[in-house]
């Protein structure tokens, strides 16, 4: 069954500006202390409004920070978008899929770290932001990877959802928050390695 698209619940009135209060010091405050040391009752006292309050918008601390992470998966999705609009062809889309994946992953640890932390909880807890996230990026390889056995460019023989499983799993130590903030120091060679290396194993035999 394929999961749906995360929802980020509320309760109460929808009221935008107060929801958009309520992340704004969200990301304030994960950003400085960090998502798992920030309590509910750290954002009430922040914005001056009581815990019972923010509940009325937000059913958890989680669904604040899925809202926050899911914007920089979006992000990070983006780039892929604007990496694939400018691919030639199905082995480009690989090679450049992977490098932009590094690239927008890298440049959130450096730039964004305790926000960075956010996806990598949301990663390890397997929130719905991260599994829908990992699930478009598995979609998108599988989808490359039909387009190139239909161009000739891939092979034919393993079955397509074993070839684009196989792929994802290459690239994920590179493009999972929990895995590559241990891998940075690979993650430049890597994107121009791993492409090269998955792109050979895939040709017509």
């Amino acid at each position: 069954m394929t999961r749906q698209p995360p929802t980020f619940p509320s309760r109460g009135p929808t009221d935008h500006s107060v929801r958009d209060q309520i992340v704004e010091a969200a990301m304030q405050h994960f950003g400085h202390y960090g998502y798992e040391k920030t309590t509910v009752s750290d954002l009430a006292k922040a914005i001056g409004f009581s815990k019972a309050y923010i509940y009325k918008f937000f059913e958890s601390k989680q669904a604040i920070g899925e809202m926050i992470c899911a914007s920089r998966l979006a992000m990070i999705m983006a780039v892929v978008d604007q990496a694939m609009a400018e691919a030639s062809s199905p082995s480009d889309k690989l090679s450049r899929l992977f490098k932009a994946l590094v690239q927008a992953g890298s440049e959130l640890f450096f730039h964004d770290r305790k926000l960075y932390d956010i996806a990598a909880v949301a990663a390890r807890d397997n929130w719905p932001s991260a599994a829908g996230h990992g699930e478009r990026l598995h979609r998108l390889i599988e989808q490359i990877l039909r387009e190139g056995r239909e161009t000739g460019e891939f092979e034919g023989h393993t079955p397509l959802d074993e070839a684009s499983h196989a792929v994802f799993l290459v690239m994920r130590p590179y493009i999972s928050p929990v895995q590559l903030q241990y891998n940075l120091e690979t993650a430049a060679t890597a994107a121009e390695q791993l492409p090269a290396l998955i792109l050979r194993s895939l040709a017509p035999r």
